[in-house]
C-alpha cells in the first residue's frame, strides 16, 4: 500500500472511530509511528484532523466531519437559501447541486 492509499485509509478510519492513538495506527498499517505522524501532518493540511498531546493523546477528527460525505460549497448553500427566500433561482447552480448530490441513474 502506498502513502496515498494509507493516508486515505487513515482518514476513513478517523471518520469512523473519531479518535485513535498513533501507535495503534502504526501497528495497523505496519509502519513506524514517525511515518504515521508524517501522514497526519500532511492530512491536517486539507482535512480537519488534529493531534492531542499527552498520555491520553492521539489523533482526532473534528466533530461533524466525515470523509465519505459530500458538502455544499458556499455558493451552492447561498443559492438554496435564496430559493427558500423566494428569490430568483440561479438555474445552472441548482443543476450543479442536483448533479453533485443525486443518486446515479442506471
Amino acid at each position: 500500500m502506498g502513502f496515498v492509499e494509507r493516508r486515505q485509509k487513515i482518514l476513513e478510519i478517523l471518520s469512523i472511530r473519531r479518535f485513535e492513538k498513533i501507535d495503534n495506527l502504526a501497528a495497523e498499517f505496519g509502519v513506524s509511528e514517525r511515518t504515521i505522524r508524517k501522514d497526519i501532518e500532511e492530512l491536517s493540511c486539507y482535512a480537519p484532523i488534529f493531534t492531542i498531546r499527552g498520555k491520553y493523546g492521539g489523533v482526532k477528527v473534528a466533530d461533524g466531519y466525515y470523509s465519505s460525505r459530500t458538502y455544499l460549497t458556499d455558493e451552492q448553500k447561498t443559492a438554496l437559501i435564496n430559493v427558500i427566500k423566494g428569490d430568483t433561482p440561479n438555474i445552472p447552480l441548482l443543476e450543479s447541486i442536483l448533479t453533485k448530490f443525486s443518486m446515479p441513474t442506471v
